[in-house]
Parts: C-alpha cells; structure tokens; sequence
C-alpha cells in the first residue's frame, strides 16, 4: 500500500501543518506513529480532526526518563523523525537531534519552524500571517488600494511548511540510502513561501511586476484573470491569459465592444473590469457554468467548502473519501502501481498506546513497565 511502505516515521504531536505532513507520509504508506504529550491540556474531538487521521496515537510522558528512553527506542527502529516545536525544545526534552541520531546514525530528522531553527526572529512566537509577511506574498494578495488579504494559512503553514518538510523529508531518506548517514532538515515557512514565490520575483526582476497589489497580470489587476459576482449573489473564477482562451471568453460573453481588444494594455484594465462585472451579474453562476464550464475560457464556478465535495468532476475523480463517518480530502497524488490509502481514522490522543507501541516491537513486559512508571 502506497510507495512509502515499509518506511517508520516518529511524530511528535503538533498543530497544523506538522500533523499534515505526518498525514501526508501515512496517506503515501509510510508507517507513523504519532507521541502526544501525557498529562498535557486536554483536546477535545482530537478524533476528530482530519490531519491525525491515518496512524496510532500513543502518550507519552516526556519528562520521566522512562518516557524518554521509550521514545528514543522507537527512533532506534525509525526511518525519520518530525516535529514542529520552537528551536531548543526537543533538546531540553533530551530528544535532540544529537542523541537521537547517537542512537540512529542513519535517522532523518525533520524539523519544521516558522522562522527556522537559527535567525534573529528563531525564538519569536508567530503564525502563518506573520511568516509570510516577510516573503512579500501577504504584501501582493488583495485588492488594489486596499489591505492586504490573508489566503487562509496555505501559503506559510501549508504550502511553506508542511509540503517542504515532506520534501525535505524525502530527499533526506533517499540519500541517506546511498550514505547510510542521516542528517537534520531545517524546515522554515518563511523560506518555504519564498520558494513559491520564484515566479513573483523573477518577474519583478524583469520590470514585468509592479510591487504593489491588484495591478499586476495574476493578483486581481487583469481583467481576464480574476473573480466576478453572478446575478444569484455566487462568484465564478477565469483565466483567460492566452490570446486563444481570450478570444473565446469574449465570444461566449459577447463582449463586443471594442475596447476589449486592448488585452494586455494596463491602463485600462479598470474600465474591463466593470464592465466585465455588468456582464457577469446578468445570469447565475449556474447559467455561467452551462455556458463557460469544460471549454477552454479557463472557467470555473467558485464554489464553497461544503460545496466543492459534490462537483460532478470531484465526484467522478473519488477526490474526496469517507473516513470514520466524515468527508475528507483523498490522498493525493495518484500512484499507477502502489495506490495511496488512508490508514484509518484519527485517534483521540493515547488510543492506541499499547498497540501502537506493539506494532513497533515493544514487548508486554516493557510496556507493564512503561505503566508502572506512568510513563505512558
């Protein structure tokens, strides 16, 4: 089941964007068992949260050296290892990087930050909207004249940070098949986000960008690429970059007026756009679709969280699946040969402790032990 099989990846229990990448790994076949903190602030529906989905939780007090010393077993069996606490934690824990890979010189150990594990801002509490406000992609989001707009936490949790420790991940464990030598990934979103920013500041660098939002060919300033109100109060969504997909935009909208034949003229890319947003308030984003969706405009309706699980196209792909009860993401991508499943629902925290420990070769008098200590 899924490329990663036989792959063992320690967790240490996080939010957001370090349990999505655990998630990742498990939903690709990767064995993860996830340690969460005994005696901590209790979660509640911690089951209930979709990124723990697909691997045991076991609890572990972290500050009993027994607790300690059952962690460092299971990273004596493991692949990797990830966690996503502040610089410095996990060596005052006696887990760092240093004694784990004494125990397993072959261990890769993921580490994720926001700011990354050296810098002056290292040590600063932060969130997604602060890491990327020094990348320059939460300056270029919004409207023009306007302030800028948080694109939920993808760009800096999700998209810098989970997606490049995964990567980061990787690439580790299959060098260290050649070498036999694990190392440390110093995963950092602010860095993570300025990757995918590259486009952005290449075409900065080549005077084809203006440094400030709503005024440029991909944040909102074209008229042919952007979002517009229907009739029914719902949004649709087009990208009509390519003078092709233009000119077909223009013959389903009919826009005829003349003026549109200055695509690519900036100065007046405002005038388009009101007069594109008359145009489209005139049917419903139903009677757009019937009309745009499936051709080459580069079209599609805007759709809605709760929304987007019923697309004909969404359903005919199986992209979303039921796990324990709820609609979740389905693992992507897609493998030919070695399909990606989700391993099981997410466990309340300590659910599986004694199995999980089990399934990573504890034996029942260790655990007896582990129990007597309340180290578990």
């Amino acid at each position: 089941m899924g490329p990663l099989k036989g792959l063992r990846i320690v967790e240490m229990a996080g939010i957001g964007p370090g349990p999505l990448c655990a998630m990742i790994l498990s939903d690709l076949g990767a064995s993860v068992i996830c340690i969460d903190r005994k005696g901590g602030i209790p979660h509640r529906n911690r089951d209930r949260e979709h990124y723990r989905r697909g691997r045991p939780s076991v609890s572990v007090d972290l500050k009993r050296p027994e607790g300690k010393e059952a962690v460092l077993k299971l990273i004596e069996s493991a692949d990797a290892l990830i966690e996503g606490f502040r610089p410095g934690v996990m060596e005052r824990l006696g887990l760092g990087p240093d004694v784990a890979l004494a125990r397993n010189p072959r261990l890769v150990y993921g580490r994720m930050t926001g700011w990354g594990q050296t810098g002056p801002l290292a040590q600063a509490a932060g969130h997604d909207i602060n890491y990327i406000s020094l990348t320059g992609a939460l300056h270029a989001i919004g409207p023009k004249g306007q302030k800028p707009v948080p694109p939920l936490n993808l760009v800096g949790d999700f998209g810098g940070g989970t997606m490049f420790l995964a990567v980061g991940v990787l690439a580790a464990l299959l060098e260290a098949k050649v070498s036999g030598k694990g190392q440390v990934v110093d995963a950092a979103m602010t860095e993570g986000a300025q990757i995918l920013m590259t486009s952005m500041y290449d075409l900065l660098g080549r005077g084809m960008w203006h440094d400030e939002r709503g005024a440029n060919l991909l944040d909102g300033g074209a008229h042919y690429y952007g979002t517009y109100e229907t009739k029914d109060g719902k949004y649709i969504s087009i990208g009509s970059i390519e003078p092709q997909f233009y000119a077909l935009l223009r013959e389903k909208a009919g826009l005829i007026d003349p003026l549109f034949d200055k695509q690519m003229d900036r100065s007046v890319w405002p005038v388009l756009q009101e007069k594109l947003t008359a145009v489209f308030k005139t049917k419903t984003r139903d009677e757009w679709c019937a009309i745009m969706e499936g051709s080459d405009v580069c079209f599609a309706p805007v759709l809605s969280i709760a929304e987007a699980a019923k697309h004909p196209h969404n359903v005919a792909r199986n992209a979303f699946v039921d796990v324990g009860g709820t609609l979740q993401p389905a693992p992507a991508p897609r493998f030919s040969r070695t399909k990606s499943e989700v391993q099981g629902p997410a466990s309340s925290v300590g659910a599986d402790t004694v199995p999980g420990l089990q399934a990573w070769g504890f034996s029942d008098a260790e655990i007896a032990k582990l129990k007597a200590a309340d180290a578990i």
